[in-house]
C-alpha cells in the first residue's frame, strides 16, 4: 500500500477528553449499547410513532424501560417528543435528523447479524460442545 493511499482511509485520531476517556466512541456506545436504543430508532425509522404504538411493536420492553429509552435518545438529541394538546395529551415521537443519521449504521448492523447469524450460532455451539460447564453462555 503506498503511503499516500494509507494517509486517506487511516482512521480518525481518537479525540480525549479532559479526563482522559474518549468522548466520540464512548458516547455513541453509551446509547447504542443497548438493545432497546437500537429497536428503538429501527422502529422509529418507520415513520412518527405514538407511545403505545412503540410499545406494542418492542413486545418485551417495560413501560418504564421505553420511557427511559426515549427520553435518554430524545435527551441526546436523536430522537423528538412532541406533545398534542388534546384531552388525553397526544404524544407522538420520531427520529431528528441526527436519529435518522444513524439509521445507515443501525441498518448494516441488522445486515451484518442476519447474515452471519448462521455462523455465530454454529461457532457458539462448537465453543460450548468444547468449554462444557462454562458461565459464559
Amino acid at each position: 500500500m503506498s503511503v499516500g493511499h494509507t494517509a486517506v482511509t487511516a482512521p480518525r485520531p481518537v479525540v480525549w477528553c479532559e479526563d482522559g476517556v474518549d468522548c466520540g466512541i464512548r458516547d455513541l456506545l453509551d446509547r447504542l449499547g443497548d438493545k432497546w436504543s437500537v429497536l428503538t430508532i429501527v422502529e422509529l425509522a418507520q415513520g412518527v410513532r405514538r407511545f403505545r404504538e412503540l410499545q406494542r411493536a418492542l413486545p418485551d420492553i417495560s413501560q418504564r424501560m421505553l420511557t427511559l429509552t426515549v427520553r435518554r435518545l430524545e435527551r441526546d438529541g436523536i430522537v423528538s417528543r412532541t406533545v398534542h394538546p388534546t384531552v388525553p395529551p397526544q404524544v407522538e415521537y420520531e427520529l431528528t435528523p441526527l436519529g435518522h443519521s444513524l439509521t445507515h449504521l443501525v441498518r448494516a448492523m441488522a445486515d451484518w447479524s442476519y447474515d452471519h447469524h448462521d455462523a455465530i450460532v454454529s461457532s457458539r455451539e462448537e465453543w460450548d460442545a468444547a468449554n462444557p460447564g462454562s458461565e459464559i453462555r
